[in-house]
């Protein structure tokens, strides 16, 4: 029982982190993006209140890395990874 739930809040997980990454990367300008990936990285370090949490530090990193022409292509990639892991995979016809 306990392996369904952790495997339901790994797919959430996923999930929301695929859709920051892909609202910051087609909808916001590099500017505000960078200005975002900052506010959610002084969110995480306030990880410790209930609706701010430890999970907004990567996310703003990456949001940032988005912007850094070395770093795009690893964000890019990422993002391809959790597209895979959030859709599944066409059924064979």
């Amino acid at each position: 029982m306990a392996k369904a739930s952790e495997l339901a809040l790994k797919q959430r997980i996923t999930q929301y982190t695929y859709g920051i990454l892909c609202w910051g990367r087609d909808r916001l300008p590099p500017v505000i993006r960078s200005v975002v990936g900052v506010l959610f990285m002084i969110g995480g370090v306030f990880g410790f209140l209930p609706i701010l949490g430890f999970w907004m530090l990567p996310l703003g990193v990456a949001l940032i890395a988005l912007d850094l022409p070395f770093s795009r292509h690893k964000i890019d990639h990422w993002i391809n990874e959790l597209k895979n892991q959030v859709e599944p995979p066409p059924p064979d016809a």
